[in-house]
């Protein structure tokens, strides 16, 4: 069946795509293949590199199965494997721009994108530029002629704003830019990037794919265009993934489709329950109808994860801070993907745009797989702590 998933379900792709057995003795699961040296029968086939593998970093049977696999639900070109979320974003980004380019970034972006970007992208002489996550089409008007690269996440990290990514990538397009989206938080399964004009999707394999946190991890997959240059970016910074992650991650992908299923579903019910709740002045999850970007959601994505925030009514780090230490189920933990219930507080200091006002503290819910009324108990003490401080 490996190699003729097209058509099926998206669990019946999950759990034959990347690899054939037949191409191992008939083992399920491919070889964990740990490598440095890749040995040549031949001088001529050293010097002519006449082989598929060559050294460890530059793939192994391993990071193919799990690239493969990526591909077949991103429709791309290509897929590199780096060993976190953030070498995703940092990777691409150092392949596509150089001293003097402009970078246009959307101003709801994972906060450690931002800080890659007004450090280093800066100190290399890039000239870094946000935006206003809802500009759409008006994109165009902040394009310059040395705009190499816009930067978009949809939903916006920890405020979930929902991007028109095809009128987006349009206007960049006719800047002559690339168009890199961190898609992290619908996965391929509910959004594939690149059929709405994105060049490069990325993924904090970490999450999702992984599902278990205990494993970093991320991929990077390009349409034919770009990847010739984000393979060379690859291979030029090192940045492989480490054998064992990638077969934690592969493993992860195979049970995905139902996890996510579960985790919507019970993040959608906590949301909705959410809305009628005291002490909460809005919930923030692009599948709820009161959403201002419900409508590009339902056009543009055929799900939703299980992250979203709550804005608490009124208040301050105290009633943030009563919140979160009334909590017994959610852990006080960054990431999220994982199988546990996770809160943070949101901090939106270093925005320039997309500030809110909010009307009091937000916070992040992470909505694992416990039973959903186990959950709501959890966040009525929490609501209930806040409302005392």
């Amino acid at each position: 069946m490996a190699g003729k998933t097209d058509g099926f379900g998206v669990n019946t792709r999950l759990a034959h795509i990347g690899n054939d057995p037949r191409d191992f003795h008939g083992f399920v699961n491919p070889p964990v293949v740990h490598a440095s040296t890749v040995l040549f029968p031949d001088a001529r086939t050293m010097a002519t590199r006449g082989q598929k593998y060559t050294y460890g970093t530059r793939g192994t049977p391993t990071t193919d199965a799990l690239a493969t696999a990526i591909d077949h639900l991103e429709g791309s070109a290509g897929t590199i494997v780096v060993p976190s979320g953030l070498a995703a974003v940092t990777v691409p980004l150092l392949g596509f721009v150089a001293a003097g380019d402009h970078v246009l970034i959307t101003d709801s972006v994972y906060r450690p994108t931002r800080h890659f970007a007004d450090t280093m992208l800066k100190r290399l002489g890039v000239e870094v530029e946000y935006y206003d996550p809802l500009v759409g089409a008006g994109l165009a008007a902040l394009m310059k002629p040395n705009t190499r690269v816009v930067f978009t996440e949809s939903p916006g990290s920890n405020t979930f704003e929902i991007q028109d990514i095809p009128a987006i990538a349009k206007a960049a397009h006719a800047g002559g830019a690339v168009v890199m989206m961190d898609n992290t938080w619908a996965t391929p399964l509910y959004l594939r990037p690149l059929d709405h004009g994105v060049d490069i999707s990325i993924h904090a394999a970490t999450k999702y794919p992984a599902g278990h946190s205990d494993v970093l991890l991320g991929t990077v997959s390009a349409n034919a265009a770009c990847w010739p240059k984000l393979s060379e970016a690859f291979n030029t910074l090192g940045c492989c993934a480490g054998p064992d992650d990638v077969y934690q991650v592969l493993r992860g992908l195979r049970t995905m489709g139902v996890r996510l299923a579960h985790h919507q579903q019970s993040a959608l019910d906590i949301a909705r329950w959410l809305e009628g709740q005291n002490g909460v002045a809005r919930v923030l999850h692009p599948a709820l109808e009161s959403f201002p970007g419900h409508a590009l959601w339902k056009r543009d994505f055929s799900g939703a994860s299980g992250i979203f925030s709550v804005v608490l009514a009124g208040g301050g780090e105290k009633q943030a801070h009563a919140f979160l230490d009334a909590l017994q189920i959610f852990g006080l933990g960054y990431s999220w993907g994982g199988y546990e219930s996770l809160a943070v507080p949101v901090f939106l200091g270093d925005r320039v745009i997309a500030k809110g006002p909010y009307e009091g503290p937000v916070m992040r819910l992470q909505i694992g797989l416990e039973d959903v009324k186990d959950l709501k108990a959890d966040i009525s003490r929490g609501l209930s702590a806040a409302a005392a401080a």
